[in-house]
């Protein structure tokens, strides 16, 4: 009898540790958390006052449109060349933005007030972008229960995510709610990702669904989610019965959303994918086509030196390519022909999503996410150089995680980054540019290498990290400095080469490791 109790009150001694320690992570938990948002928010107030790009005035005008016109000119109002093309959610949340803003500033709703910046404006814009950032850290609060396992990983997870520079600048400098959406995502992610809880996979079905409904750029990382689901109505005994239910949850909310336009579908559609663009962005973004476009550049002009090229139809590299609609050399792809190219390097990872194992299944899932975002990134027509943030901020959760990934983190992460900072083109931001990719870079990549005790790059890449910073220099001031006006295209042409070369390194590491028939990373 006395061994009985004596081994009972053991057990008990035990459970109260355990649930002393569960306790005490969950303290420092959301300690860390609360200090790095708050930290985080409070930086994002200081950079209120900062330049802001025509993106500021695209998004007054959008609440002017939705708050001043009926609801059937949404899209197909010419009032302004920065005309409507999110879809419909998206236009719905700048109308609920605008019941608030007709207390600040009624000007500011006003369709025909092209480039209207009052201060209240300004002021009201920038800390709608800093409240809707909640989203990012609810979305980061939840992925961390799922992925994460120590105080110490959630760290790492939260500074990665919650201070990128990438979603700094572009969301509170530049002006965008890239924060808001991938917070939906990250939560939807979470959610999806518990296979266990019927309910989390239908929630985050949905919320994924409105997610696209928001942005249409998510598309790029719905193949993923389409086989995950899949997946998990074929792993049950119950297959049609999930699968009416997934449907009647996708469709109703696109129901939703598109019932108010349903007879507009054709100018709808034209606004959301405008083909007519060309391949390029004005500024090119960091991908294969970069690449593609400075060697068609090269050919140019050795045909041009050889006498074998007598029209020169592109734009020229150092003029940006807007609207490009062909290349001198070589062939110019189409829509379809991205369109194929980008399905065909997601369909080996998609195919092992279905049919790996269980093992660490929730993880890979979040690795064919990233694939499936870069693929489209890399490949996809007319990307925008903003868009490499669908792919770096869920790379963050599996950095904390794994020593790999986070290798694939601190490349990936910086490129993209360097990309981006060429939309803060005032010479005066030039110290915030570099204090933010100084600050970044070496605080993430410190905690990386303490969490894993090694030193994650190999010495070339450690080496093309650095030039970075070099690059970022140039385009903010030498360039000016040695060339003057002249060339004014160059820098911009040079960054997006090189961080192309980065992006797509840790696309070749990245998909390789996860899509190999060995599922043992290449160290």
């Amino acid at each position: 009898m006395e061994m009985a109790v004596s081994h009972s009150q053991s057990e008990i001694r035990g459970l109260n540790n355990s649930i002393y320690k569960i306790a005490l992570y969950k303290i420092t938990e959301d300690r860390v958390f609360f200090r790095i948002f708050s930290l985080v928010t409070c930086i994002k107030l200081l950079l209120i006052p900062t330049y802001y790009s025509t993106d500021f005035e695209v998004h007054r005008n959008w609440l002017a449109i939705t708050h001043s016109l009926a609801v059937h000119e949404w899209y197909t109002s010419e009032k302004s060349q920065w005309t409507l093309d999110y879809p419909p959610l998206f236009a719905w949340f700048e109308y609920f933005l605008s019941q608030f803003a007709v207390f600040i500033d009624d000007e500011m709703l006003k369709v025909d007030n092209i480039n209207y910046t009052s201060c209240n404006t300004i002021v009201f814009q920038r800390t709608s972008v800093i409240i809707a950032d909640f989203f990012l850290a609810i979305g980061v609060r939840e992925i961390g229960k799922v992925f994460l396992d120590s105080a110490e990983r959630f760290f790492i997870l939260s500074f990665l995510s919650l201070a990128n520079v990438g979603l700094l600048i572009v969301d509170h400098v530049h002006f965008q709610y890239n924060g808001f959406f991938l917070g939906i995502l990250l939560y939807s992610l979470a959610k999806v990702s518990k296979f266990t809880k019927k309910g989390n996979v239908l929630k985050g079905a949905a919320w994924f669904a409105i997610l696209v409904n928001l942005k249409h750029i998510y598309v790029y990382v719905a193949p993923a989610y389409a086989v995950w689901l899949l997946r998990w109505c074929h792993k049950s005994n119950l297959f049609l019965r999930r699968i009416i239910k997934l449907g009647f949850i996708v469709l109703s909310v696109f129901a939703f959303s598109f019932w108010p336009f349903r007879t507009q579908m054709f100018q709808v559609s034209s606004r959301l994918f405008p083909f007519k663009r060309g391949l390029l962005h004005a500024y090119w973004a960091a991908n294969i086509w970069a690449l593609y476009a400075a060697f068609d550049k090269v050919l140019s002009l050795f045909w041009k030196n050889r006498g074998w090229l007598h029209e020169d139809n592109q734009a020229k590299l150092t003029g940006g390519l807007v609207r490009m609609q062909s290349f001198s050399v070589l062939p110019t792809p189409s829509p379809l022909a991205t369109f194929i190219i980008t399905v065909l390097t997601m369909l080996p990872i998609l195919w092992s999503l279905f049919f790996k194992p269980n093992s660490a299944i929730e993880k890979y899932f979040l690795k064919c996410l990233v694939v499936c975002g870069l693929s489209s990134f890399i490949f996809g027509w007319h990307v925008h150089e903003k868009a490499i943030l669908t792919s770096v901020i869920p790379l963050s959760v599996l950095a904390a995680v794994d020593s790999y990934d986070a290798r694939i983190f601190i490349i990936l992460s910086s490129a993209g980054t360097t990309a981006l900072f060429p939309l803060l083109h005032p010479t005066d931001l030039t110290p915030l540019k570099i204090f933010l990719f100084l600050f970044y870079t070496i605080l993430g990549s410190a905690f990386l290498i303490e969490q894993y005790k090694q030193c994650l790059l190999k010495i070339h890449e450690w080496s093309y990290v650095v030039i970075l910073l070099l690059l970022i220099l140039y385009q903010s001031g030498v360039h000016e400095f040695l060339f003057g006006d002249k060339l004014p295209f160059l820098p911009l042409a040079m960054t997006s080469v090189y961080c192309s070369l980065g992006v797509n390194y840790s696309f070749l590491l990245y998909y390789s490791s996860n899509v190999s028939p060995d599922p043992a990373k290449h160290k």
